[in-house]
């Protein structure tokens, strides 16, 4: 009877995690496009109240539709917005609205910063980024970062390098570490590797990663990066 009762017990255990592994990626998938879809819906509700006002209509009494609709339009806000800036006539402009935006004393500072931010994550493969590991949370474990800048020790005048450690799953939140460049071990990953390497929790990546290879170079005019500011 025991016996019995063992088996059934390891078929429940390995029918679970089959279940578990089956359902795991599409579960995170599913994560990731609620979060983008609910974060593009709350985006254009405020263009949805002006359709429905311009244009009244009983059907967008319905949430979802009204959901649907808001992503709809805040997809096509973002395309007229590239389309425009591509211009010359778009980017004078868009240069202005920034010449405009650096005039107000804490909104150049958040709008700057995240701009220099996006800038670095949207970097070629042949810019300054880097795609890097480094030990975290514990030394002999790694944690995939970001490269974004260097800068110089005040006191010691040691290469510093400021690395950004997304979170696996949910990107949109990181810490921030600086350490000397000696504690930064360079990849040969790429920006869209290491992303899908986060988002996936590590199920898509390279075959092969620079785990134990050298640190950066220690000097930080042999490593030039973004610029201090």
């Amino acid at each position: 009877m025991k016996r019995v009762v063992n088996r059934t017990m390891r078929s429940v255990q390995n029918s679970i995690l089959a279940g578990v592994l089956t359902i795991g990626p599409l579960f995170a998938t599913w994560l990731i496009f609620s979060f983008l879809l609910g974060t593009l819906a709350k985006a254009g509700r405020p263009l949805v109240r002006l359709f429905d006002a311009a244009f009244p209509a009983v059907w967008l009494s319905d949430p979802w539709l009204q959901s649907a609709l808001a992503v709809v339009l805040t997809l096509v806000l973002l395309y007229v917005v590239g389309r425009l800036t591509s211009l010359v006539i778009g980017r004078q402009a868009f240069r202005l609205f920034e010449a405009t935006l650096e005039r107000l004393p804490f909104v150049a500072k958040v709008y700057t910063s995240v701009r220099q931010l996006l800038d670095t994550m949207m970097a070629k493969k042949d810019s300054s980024q880097r795609v890097v590991l480094i030990d975290f949370p514990i030394a002999g474990q790694k944690s995939v970062g970001f490269l974004t800048r260097t800068m110089t020790d005040a006191a010691t005048g040691e290469a510093l390098g400021a690395v950004l450690l997304p979170n696996a799953i949910n990107p949109t939140s990181a810490i921030l570490q600086v350490l000397p460049l000696s504690r930064i071990t360079e990849t040969r990953m790429t920006m869209e590797q290491a992303m899908s390497m986060l988002m996936t929790g590590g199920a898509v990546g390279p075959e092969t990663i620079d785990f134990s290879r050298s640190a950066l170079q220690t000097s930080a005019d042999a490593a030039p990066l973004l610029p201090g500011k």
